[in-house]
This record gives structure tokens, sequence and C-alpha cells, in this order.
């Protein structure tokens, strides 16, 4: 009950918790003392631990021990709080009134910083500094939690240091649990504040002990130590979010200087750490303190209270008969097991049995079609839906330079002349399977294979490896990649059929088939190198033909003009010949005259080109012959006609 000094201040002095203030006040200001240096090098050496080594176990370790000592420092605070009050109750001290002359400040901007100033000291004044160093102290300790939060710590061995850590730990933990039990056993009418710090001392406790665990068990291989190492921050946490909360719902809570404040620093989530735990009694209490509400005077809670157990015990039973009820999906059937046994198989639909454990479904695929590649890579990519009208996506690269996710080598024969080697090559082969529609596949999909796509990958493998040993790069490239997916998908079938598998394939595709990535770029030079010589062969065969057909133009060419030129020749022959005979007859028949005719024929001839001079030997006189000066002659532009050369008495 708290007091009043207006009315009660006369009979504070007979009570015990006013009396035992100022000796209470001492020890939680020495144990306030020596946890906040604990709890400042704590966060220090967490500090130093986050800036060189944010990764090790360390940093959650360090913070959420100190984040407990935080805690339970807030709560010696706010219980200091409320014994200085108490102490200063027992003795008054007398106010002295103090008159300060303030100066008047001349400018309108001093005047405005002393009326902000004051109305931040009024404020300041209103709220309380133990509501404001509870609020600082859940800040901080939130703030330290959040910054060692991380629960992909990787787990390592610490090592010597581990080992003094966690001894350390404990008997920082052992010496709290003193304090806890000296305050537990404490009487509440001398001390009312010692139970609720008490249970902010096991907070702290249990951080303490908890991380000791952490820092033994710590190896390279657990991986529990370190996630737990960072779950405890969860517990001093929840209790400074409520110290937060309580400090921000105190600002609406009326304040009295006269009356005997209470300890701010409570925490309902410390207070479930007992055992056995009652957490509806405590909330009857925290209901019948704050509120005056008694729960127990209520006939509605009553009855409650008294058929909870006959209620629960009914609800429990037909909620275990509901178990028997079973949905099955309509892409889903169902193996319904009696007493561990598989006694039938059901369709898509409700359906009725035993409740569990006595009976149970199984469920089973009906129909659902899955596509499995024969390798999956460590890190498959995720696939991410492309727009339509943009670029195609990676895994749509079939190039053979590039290596894709579900590629996986073999080997395969080669020849090279009269030589026998191997080869190896990458290829992407997919299965399309299901689960067999028939109930007997259903069952043998369930009891006989414990991990059906293994089984198919498995097998597969098996069955690839055989199939591609007696096949060469060429063929797999050309002709008996048309029937190899068939061959392939009826060997598979045939191997899942004789373990009883129960799985269907329903097609086999080859993605790709193709030499690795990194021999890509060498047999693309192969390849061009082929290439080129077969251009050359048919680029040296073109030239042979071009030069033969050449040669027999040629030849074809000097064979006509031979054989024109003799027939020619014949003709010209035979041409004289017959003007020969011809003339031996015409001379058998006409004699001299045909000699003279032929003279002057030939002479006429021989005149139609010629350039001639006329001498007549009557030029001159009779007893003179013409002179011809041949240094002054000179041909006639126009050699008279033949007719008229022939005159009488010419001389030519």
């Amino acid at each position: 009950m708290q007091v009043d000094l207006d009315g009660d201040g006369a009979g504070v002095a007979g009570l015990p918790r006013f009396q035992q203030a100022v000796f209470q006040a001492r020890r939680l200001r020495q144990f306030a003392i020596g946890l906040g240096v604990l709890a400042a090098t704590g966060l220090v050496l967490a500090f130093f631990v986050g800036v060189f080594a944010p990764q090790s176990l360390w940093l959650a370790v360090l913070t959420n021990q100190s984040a407990g000592l935080l805690v339970l420092l807030a709560g010696l605070q706010s219980a200091w709080w409320v014994t200085q009050w108490r102490a200063q109750a027992m003795n008054p001290s007398v106010p002295v009134v103090v008159t300060d002359q303030v100066a008047t400040a001349d400018g309108w901007y001093e005047r405005l910083l002393d009326r902000i100033n004051q109305q931040w000291l009024r404020m300041l004044l209103q709220i309380g500094a133990p509501t404001l160093w509870l609020g600082g102290w859940a800040l901080l300790t939130l703030f330290s939690i959040d910054q060692a939060w991380n629960l992909t710590l990787p787990s390592a061995a610490l090592g010597f240091s581990a080992n003094v850590g966690a001894a350390l730990s404990l008997l920082l933990a052992f010496g709290l649990l003193v304090l806890e039990r000296q305050l537990a056993q404490e009487n509440l009418a001398q001390w009312p504040e010692a139970g609720s710090l008490a249970q902010l001392a096991r907070v702290a406790i249990i951080c303490l002990v908890l991380s000791a665990l952490c820092l033994l068990f710590a190896s390279e291989t657990s991986v529990w130590p370190v996630r737990l190492a960072v779950l405890i921050g969860l517990l001093p946490g929840l209790v400074a979010l409520e110290m937060l909360l309580r400090a921000v719902l105190s600002l609406f809570s009326p304040r009295r200087e006269r009356l005997e404040p209470a300890m701010l620093a409570r925490s309902f989530v410390a207070d479930m750490l007992r055992w056995p735990p009652q957490p509806l009694l405590a909330l009857q209490h925290e209901l019948h303190n704050r509120f005056g509400i008694d729960l127990r005077q209520i006939w509605a809670f009553t009855y409650m209270r008294r058929a909870f157990l006959p209620v629960l015990a009914v609800v429990s039973l037909v909620g275990w008969s509901l178990t028997g009820i079973h949905e099955i999906p309509l892409q889903g059937r169902g193996i319904y097991e009696r007493f561990g046994k598989p006694v039938e198989v059901f369709g898509p639909g409700l359906h009725a049995g035993l409740p569990w454990p006595l009976g149970r479904v199984l469920n089973v695929e009906n129909g659902v079609v899955h596509e499995l590649a024969t390798s999956v890579g460590e890190a498959a990519p995720p696939i991410i839906a492309e727009p339509a009208e943009g670029p195609a996506p990676a895994i749509a690269n079939r190039l053979w330079d590039a290596s894709h996710v579900n590629d996986k080598s073999q080997v395969i024969a080669s020849s090279r002349a009269d030589k026998q080697s191997f080869q190896i090559v990458n290829m992407d082969v997919r299965f399309v399977y299901r689960i067999g529609l028939s109930d007997q596949a259903a069952l043998a999909a369930t009891y006989n294979s414990a991990d059906v796509p293994t089984l198919i990958r498995s097998t597969a493998s098996r069955i690839l490896v055989h199939d591609f040993a007696s096949r060469t790069l060429d063929g797999l490239l050309g002709e008996d990649r048309v029937g190899l997916a068939e061959e392939i998908g009826r060997a598979v079938q045939a191997d899942l059929q004789k373990p009883h598998s129960g799985v269907e394939i329903l097609a086999t595709v080859v993605e790709a088939i193709h030499p690795p990535a990194g021999a890509a770029n060498a047999y693309h030079g192969v390849q061009a190198a082929q290439i080129g010589v077969q251009a050359l062969i048919a680029r040296e065969r073109g030239a042979a033909a071009e030069a033969t057909h050449q040669a027999q133009l040629q030849a074809s060419i000097a064979r006509d003009q031979a054989t024109a030129n003799a027939r020619e020749i014949n003709s010209i022959a035979r041409a004289a010949d017959l003007k020969f005979s011809a003339e031996q007859k015409a001379y058998a028949s006409a004699g001299q005259a045909f000699v003279l005719e032929q003279y002057f024929s030939q002479l006429s001839k021989g005149l139609a080109t010629a350039k001639l001079l006329v001498l007549d030997h009557r030029i001159g006189g009779s007893s003179n012959a013409p002179t011809i000066d041949l240094r002054t002659f000179t041909l006639p532009a126009d050699p008279a006609p033949p007719s008229q050369s022939a005159q009488p008495g010419a001389a030519h």
C-alpha cells in the first residue's frame, strides 16, 4: 500500500521499509555500480569483436550477457529511486529558496533560447528522471541485441578461450544467484521491491548459464550452440520491451510528489521464470493490484474453472476421433494403413477410418507428371520469368561453349584411323515420369522406393554409361540421336520394373549432346579445319576441271581449223586441176589463138591496177626518136585507160 505524506506523514517512521531505506539505497547503489562496470566491459569487448570478427560466436555471447546485466541494472536503478524517496521522507530537508537575478536578455534571439530551454526543462521535470532512465536502459538493451542478431553465424571451435569464458560466466552467475536468493528471502514489509529485483536477477542468471553452455559445446560440427547463443537475446529483449512500454505508459499516470512512488522496472515476463509457472495467478494478482478486479468473486470464472477439465476432455476426445476423417485432394491418392498394415488405396474425396495412431493415410500422387534431369548442379540459379518481348534468358543458351546446370559428362568410344580411344561429351537428358495409375503402382512407389527421383537418376546414369560406351561422337551428333531417346527410355523403364518401383516413364527428352565447354573451341577448330580442307579440295578440283575443259576446247578449235584448212586446200587443188584440164582441152581445140587470148587476159589483169606512160613514135618528127628526161619525169596523175592507149603505132 502506498503512503501519502500529506495524510500519513507522521507514521512513516514506524514502517520497516522506511527505516531500512538508507541501507537499501546504499546496497542498490553498490550493486548498480558493479553491474554497470561489467555490462560496459562486455559491450566494449563485443564492439571490438564486431569490428575484427563479425562472424564470431563471442559477439552474440558478450552482447546477450551484457543485455541481461543491463536489464538487472535498470531494475536496480528503478528500485534506488524508490528507496531515495523513502529516505528523504524519513529525513525531510528544509527547502532553501534561492533568488536568482536573471538578467533580461537584450535581443529577441536570446529571449527565444531562454524560453525554449525553460520549456524543455519543464517538460523533463514533468516526465521524471526514473522514466527517462528506464526508457534509456531499455533502448540501449534493444539496440545491443539488434546489432548481434544473426542466425546465420557459422559454427567454429573457440579453443581454450571458450573454457575461460564459460568459467567466468558461471562464476558471475553464481554471484548473481547468491544475490537472487538474498533478495527472494527479504521480507516484503521491509523491502517490497526485492521480489521484482530477484525476478530480474533470474533473467541475467539464465543468460549467463546458457551462454556458458554454448561456449563449452561450441565446435565446428555443432550448429545448435551458435543458434542458441543468438536466441538467448530474446529473453532480455522481451523484458526490455516491456520496460519500455511501462515507461511510455507511466507518462499518462498522475504523479504526486507527496505520494510514495512505485517501482517502474517490473516485468511480467521475468515473473514467469519460476517453478512451477503460474501465469494465470500472476495475471490475477496484477489485475487485482492494478485495477482492483478480483477474478475469484466472479461466478462465471469459477464455473469455467470447474468445467474446464471435463470440457477439455470431451473436446480432446472429439478432436482425436476426427483424426480418422481424411480428405484426399483431386490430384492425389491415399494409402490407408490400419495398425501399420496397408489395407486400401483411397481415391479423391472424404474417407473415414480409425483415428491416429490406430489408422493413418499416406499421401500418393495421382497422375502428377514430373520432369527429372539426370544431373542437377549444386548452385542452380533461380528461374526468373522473362518478358516475351525481351532478350532470351540465360537458361535458353544452348551454345557448346557455355556450361549448363543439368549437363552430365559421359565417356564414349572414339576411333582414329586404326587406333581405338575414347572421348568425353556433355549431355542433358531429361525424363518425364509419373507414379502409375494402378493401386499396385501406388503401393509399390510408397513402400518399395524411399526416394523416387534418386532411384530414377541412379538407374538412368547406369543405363547411360552402358549405352554411351558403344557410341561415337559423330554418331551421337548425327543419325544415332534420332533413336537414342527411345532406346534409353525403354532401357530405364525395364530396369525400374525389376524392383517394382511403380514408376512410369512417359517420355525421354535429349535436350543437348555436345563436347565439354572447355573443348568446344578446340572442336570448333577441328570442324573449321575439316571444312577448310574440304573447301580447298573442292577448289583444286574445280581448277583442274577448268584446265581440262580449256585444253579440250583449244584442241577442238585446232582440230576444226586444221580440218577447214585441209578442205580448203583440197578444194583449191581440185579447182586448179579442173582449170588445167579445161585449158588443155581449149588449147587442143584452139591452138595458138588460145595462148594469145590467155596472154591478153593476163595482161589485162596486170594492167588493170598499173600506172602507165604511153609513148607514140610520131612525136618529134620522123628522124628523131622521143627523148625522155628521167630527172624531171613524174608519173601522170591519171593514167590513160587501156582502151585509149592501144592505138596503132604506139610503143609501150
